[in-house]
């Protein structure tokens, strides 16, 4: 065992076209040992796909697979576990790189890893392109203007709560859909926002799917998707030109 510990990276990789991974996370990708990265409890992990074209042969490979079951999420113990592997490699010298679709923290689960790591090895984390720059980008809608209040809720939230932190919102991006598709419509038919709400799933994939919401059928979503919604312009006097 070396006496220089590694390093732990949480890299963005971008919303899932590997084209739109940064410079500096490519460089860091391709310099690392071990490679780690989240999947399902069964099939494949999305973060590798996106990297994959620019992965480089003999690094070595964590699989690190999480409950995405409600209420499960995220599993102490899982993270406790996958914490101990990374740091076997961190202590023998080797540099670990954990991938993140989007951006590594905003909800990205590396968050936890890092909590667990941070302080005693060196950690960097690289911003990456999120999926709310990808699906603005996608649907052609500008996420906010002049002095416009941008807010982020995650679809999970109860129903009545989701209401609430709707009410005043000037432009709002609504994350994590799933199957929480037919409450969120409820929710913005309710409330007079349907109109104009934008629903995208897999923004920047080869499978992207951009449509107004009231044109979305069924009652649940990938979990890649979001609910692009804004409301009208008031008055833009005094703001900003």
């Amino acid at each position: 065992m070396t006496d220089q510990k590694g390093t732990l990276y949480g890299l963005g990789i971008g919303p899932g076209d590997p084209e739109l991974m940064t410079l500096k996370a490519l460089r860091i990708l391709q310099s690392v040992s071990v490679v780690a990265y989240p999947a399902p409890d069964t099939g494949d992990s999305l973060a590798r796909s996106i990297a994959a074209p620019h992965m480089v042969e003999g690094q070595a490979e964590i699989v690190i697979r999480t409950p995405m079951t409600p209420g499960n999420f995220p599993a102490d113990d899982v993270y406790d576990r996958y914490a101990a592997e990374i740091a076997g490699h961190l202590d023998g010298g080797r540099d670990v790189a954990v991938l993140c679709e989007g951006d590594p923290f905003l909800y990205g689960s590396f968050m936890y890893l890092y909590e667990r790591l941070s302080g005693e090895y060196r950690a960097e984390v690289v911003p990456g392109v999120s999926s709310l720059g990808a699906v603005a980008a996608a649907s052609g809608r500008p996420l906010v203007s002049r002095n416009q209040v941008l807010s982020i809720l995650p679809a999970p939230l109860d129903e009545a709560e989701l209401e609430r932190r709707l009410g005043d919102l000037d432009a709002c991006a609504i994350m994590k859909v799933g199957r929480h598709l037919d409450k969120v419509k409820r929710v913005l038919a309710r409330m007079g926002l349907a109109d104009g709400a934008t629903y995208v799933e897999r923004a920047s994939m080869p499978d992207q799917k951009i449509l107004p919401l009231n044109e979305v059928d069924g009652a649940r979503a990938p979990y890649f998707s979001m609910v692009l919604v804004r409301r009208q312009e008031g008055n833009a006097e005094g703001a900003e030109k």
